[in-house]
């Protein structure tokens, strides 16, 4: 398996694989060819994907503000599951975000999303009970859930 950083050609297999993964919360926006295009532009060497004899078998997507680290849209194709795949991709993100100075990491996900859910609590990511998550859509846009 190699982990390498994701780029916009990817975007077709990606999106595939975020499709195939139960609960995952995409939008016809933000997740769009353009809506990564623009995200892999500013955050070029926050973003990986897994390959595995040639096929991408996993992604996670992440980006800073210059204080913080956010993770967004982690995801191994569920025949690829329990064999460190997303770890070493988080490995990945962190490493990334310690060389260029963020010290703390962020992210979302869905309450629904046992698997996932646990997979960020084994990997020593908290649950923040004193915050309230609020999101305000400023384009119109369809969400798509998986």
């Amino acid at each position: 398996m190699n982990i390498r950083k994701m780029k916009i050609e990817d975007y077709e297999a990606v999106y595939q694989l975020w499709l195939s993964c139960k609960g995952m919360g995409l939008n016809t926006v933000d997740d769009s060819r353009d809506g990564i295009e623009k995200f892999l532009n500013r955050n070029p060497d926050t973003c990986f994907v897994a390959e595995r004899d040639g096929k991408i078998v996993g992604v996670i997507m992440a980006g800073s503000d210059g204080r913080r680290g956010y993770i967004y849209h982690t995801a191994v194709s569920p025949d690829q599951r329990r064999q460190g795949i997303a770890s070493k991709l988080v490995d990945a993100v962190m490493t990334a975000f310690k060389n260029i100075g963020i010290t703390k990491a962020a992210l979302v996900v869905f309450d629904r999303n046992a698997d996932g859910n646990a997979f960020w609590e084994k990997s020593g990511f908290t649950v923040r009970e004193d915050l309230v998550y609020r999101n305000k859509s400023i384009a119109d846009m369809v969400r798509i859930d998986t």
